[in-house]
This record gives structure tokens, sequence and C-alpha cells, in this order.
């Protein structure tokens, strides 16, 4: 077992150790590190006190180090570049600052949304490789929290304390119903008044499937699910099909099929979705993802900038 060592000595003090080793006298160690005088001396008299012997003899009012300090000086400069070794092998096993970087994504926000944000990532980070990782919202939050997707796309978790996001858009919720369909000819849908139709969803997990249970909680009744899918791009395919009708969020709709109608949801109705980047609380700090919220940033505002989708 090894020896206890006494908590005086740290590796900031090691560090001002170096320094003054290396700088010659405690004023030019103090303007190194941009500490006072005062604050050198005090870290080299408590390594003393934490190796219990002479590290220093007084030479008229300056300090010179004993043979013992040399011998620590060398023992603190191979300690420090193993630790910050150790520090960069920890981090690059996290994903902090490594060279790629995992994405967790809804498939709705493959078409648009993700391409844009990994190109502005690429503008700040031109050497960063990128990884896509789709799923439900429920899996994704899940990867996030086990660290394999750095982070994620995708609608707001409500109640995750330990993450963090950047607001990208908000998205209404329509009503999507075969173009042929009488639905498709409606101005905006009264969801009460379709309690006979025949509806196909998303599987649970999903924030689309989420909206599509709130409207209907608002609308009175369990509607009659025909199919499931965990794939909004075929859930679009069989609505097109004329298997049933569904609730989609507005940015599908560059990519809806020609037989799809997306009709507005009368305003009781109504349902929006939060979609937003996410990552944990703990890698704030990530350079990577701070080059990741900047892109983030960059293309909401052009979101905003731009005409309204109708």
């Amino acid at each position: 077992m090894l020896n206890r060592i006494d908590e005086e000595i740290t590796f900031r003090k090691l560090e001002i150790l170096l320094a003054f080793m290396e700088s010659g006298n405690l004023a030019r160690a103090a303007e190194r590190l941009g500490i006072s005088a005062v604050s050198v001396h005090r870290a080299l008299h408590s390594l003393e006190t934490g190796t219990r012997c002479s590290l220093f003899r007084l030479e008229g009012r300056n300090l010179q180090p004993t043979d013992a300090a040399h011998a620590l000086a060398d023992v603190a400069r191979e300690v420090l570049q193993t630790m910050s070794h150790g520090i960069r092998a920890t981090r690059e096993i996290a994903g902090y600052a490594a060279d790629r970087m995992r994405i967790g994504s809804l498939y709705s926000l493959t078409s648009v949304t993700v391409p844009a944000l990994i190109m502005g990532l690429r503008l700040r980070k031109p050497d960063i490789q990128t990884e896509l990782v789709l799923g439900s919202n429920n899996d994704l939050l899940r990867k996030l929290r086990e660290g394999s997707v750095d982070a994620t796309v995708m609608g707001f978790p409500d109640g995750a304390g330990d993450v963090e996001s950047q607001l990208l858009f908000e998205d209404d919720i329509f009503f999507a119903a075969p173009a042929e369909s009488p639905h498709a000819q409606q101005s905006e849908i009264d969801l009460s008044a379709c309690a006979d139709e025949r509806f196909v969803s998303l599987n649970e997990g999903y924030v689309t499937h989420d909206r599509f249970v709130d409207a209907f909680r608002v609308a009175g009744f369990e509607p009659n699910v025909v199919m499931t899918t965990n794939d909004i791009f075929s859930l679009m395919n069989l609505v097109g099909g004329g298997i049933g009708c569904t609730l989609l969020p507005g940015r599908i709709r560059s990519v809806l099929p020609r037989n799809v109608a997306l009709v507005p949801l009368q305003p009781r109705f109504q349902m929006r979705q939060k979609i937003s980047v996410c990552f944990l609380r703990t890698r704030e700090r990530d350079p990577n993802l701070l080059s990741l919220l900047a892109a983030c940033r960059g293309h909401a505002a052009e979101l905003q900038a731009a005409p309204p989708r109708g």
C-alpha cells in the first residue's frame, strides 16, 4: 500500500515549485503564474511542511533550493506530465475535445437541420469527424447519459436536470391526411370530429408521439391506431398509402410525399415541439460542444431571418 501523501502537497503547489526552480526567484515565478510573491513563498513553505524536510535555505534575502528541492522538482515534473497525459486520455475516452463527434438525432431532423449543423460545425472545426446516431427522444436521452453520443438534436426533454440545451426552433403540429381525403380540403381540422377515423402513429418515446397523445387528450377520445412505426418517413408513406391519418410536425413539409396533405389543427388542438441541441451539463466546457453550440446559434438566427414557412 502506498504511503499517504500529506494534504499540504497539491498539484498546484508542485507547479509553483517548478516555476520557482526554473525562474530562479520569487518575483519572476509570481509573474509567470500571475500570483503574488507572497503566495509563491507561502506555497513553497507549505511543501516543506508536507514533506517534513527543508527544501530551501536563505542566502541573504534570496531562497536557494537544496538537493532535496531538486529531487522533489524532478518528481513533480514527472508527476504533472503523467497526470496531464492521464487527463487527456480520460477526456478522449469521454469524447471531450476528441477528433470525432457523435451526434444523435430524430429521423425527422436529418433532411435539413442536422446537415446545416454539421456544416456549421465543420466550418469551425475542419478536422472533426462526425457520426450520426438516429433514434427516438427516449433513446437519444439514454444514449446521451450513457456517453454513447456527445450531443443530441431532439425535442427538449422535460425534467432532465442533468441536461443543458440550445433551442433551435419551435415546430407546429399538423393533421396529415391522404391528398385525396376530404380532410385535405379543409382549412383547419376539428380533431374532436375525427373519432371514427383510422390513425397511424410513431411508437412511444418519440416527441411527435407525445404531442399526438396530448392532442387527442384534448379532443376527448382515444384514437383508433391501426399501425405504428419507428420511422417518421415510413409514417408519411403509410398516410399516403391510405392506411390512416396522423399528426406530423411542420418541419417535414419539404420531404412530404405529394400524396400527403398537411392541414392546420383548430387552435384548441394545436401543439408545438421545442427542438433543441442537448448535451450533458458536465460537458458544457467541451471545445467541440462549444463549436456545435455556435453552429446552432448561427442556424437558429438563419431560421428567424427566413420568411415564415407556409
